[in-house]
């Protein structure tokens, strides 16, 4: 432990190699938080957020001063100019520590290219994990969680929402979304008319914070409650997996005509048995089969 501000902290200076750090920081509560991540915002030569008045509270709150060192704002509206610079400073051998607003970078998050321009050029790339609302939803949904499938935020638009929930109708492993508020009643609609009213699902809103609440049941019966009243704050919605017994073989070979379409026989079978949870063999010689006929 050492002070800060004549208080006790827990985070430690350290010297750390140059290359790029993402650090996962709190979703809600300001104490889910790792001592390594503090230990890195603490000792990294730049820091870079999404947020930078987030990041800046954060820091207060564990006693972390930036003191002289370059703090950037990095978000999905950033230009290449200060994607460049960052990588710059990785060039001169910097230690630089990427934050998101909430949660992990990159998981439905930014943080993409700039992952790609320090592979590309071979720098140290690591991370610090640590909170994400996918997790914390799959556990409190009351869902299965031996098989998921996260699917972040879907289409604004309702033909493209629609679209997209069909290709998912069949896939037997529990379907994890990020949804507004505002959208959460529009999508729950959607969800009902694609997978059925009587499909198991729940929404999480707020993890992790004072007024957190996880709601479980149908989707007609939450979207019931998501008509009466819109919620506040981010949405994780979850969705049961599908019943294998009411797969019909039309909707494999539906799937797999389409996998064909970009895949070759023997990835598009292991693809479309995953999805379903069903035998290897089988979906391979459903795939041989109609690869015969065209």
């Amino acid at each position: 432990m050492h002070k800060y501000m004549g208080l006790d902290v827990n985070h430690k200076i350290s010297k750390l190699a140059a290359g790029l750090y993402f650090v996962a920081t709190p979703i809600g509560h300001a104490r889910d938080i790792t001592l390594r991540a503090l230990d890195i915002l603490q000792s990294a030569d730049v820091l870079v957020a999404e947020d930078t008045r987030s990041l800046r509270r954060l820091m207060d709150i564990h006693g972390i001063a930036l003191s002289k060192r370059p703090l950037i704002s990095y978000h999905d509206h950033s230009t290449d100019k200060t994607r460049n610079r960052i990588i710059d400073l990785l060039r001169q051998g910097k230690s630089v520590a990427y934050m998101s607003e909430a949660g992990t970078p990159l998981i439905a998050d930014p943080g993409y290219e700039l992952s790609q321009d320090a592979i590309k050029e071979q720098f140290l790339l690591t991370a610090a994990p640590g909170c994400s609302a996918l997790l914390p939803a799959l556990m409190l949904s009351g869902l299965p969680t031996d098989r998921f499938l996260f699917e972040g935020f879907l289409p604004s638009s309702k033909s493209a929402r629609r679209a997209h929930l069909e290709r998912l109708r069949t896939v037997t492993a529990t379907l994890v979304f990020y949804e507004s508020p505002k959208r959460l009643a529009a999508m729950l609609q959607d969800a009902c008319e694609t997978f059925g009213d009587d499909r198991q699902a729940a929404f999480c809103r707020e993890l992790t914070k004072k007024f957190e609440e996880v709601r479980r049941g149908t989707l007609r019966e939450l979207c019931d409650v998501a008509n009466a009243a819109t919620p506040k704050g981010e949405c994780v919605v979850l969705i049961g997996k599908a019943d294998k017994e009411k797969i019909n073989e039309t909707d494999i070979e539906s799937e797999i005509e389409a996998a064909l379409k970009t895949m070759s026989l023997r990835d598009a079978s292991e693809a479309i048995a995953n999805a379903y949870g069903l035998p290897k063999r089988d979906i391979y010689q459903m795939a041989l089969k109609l690869a015969k006929k065209e």
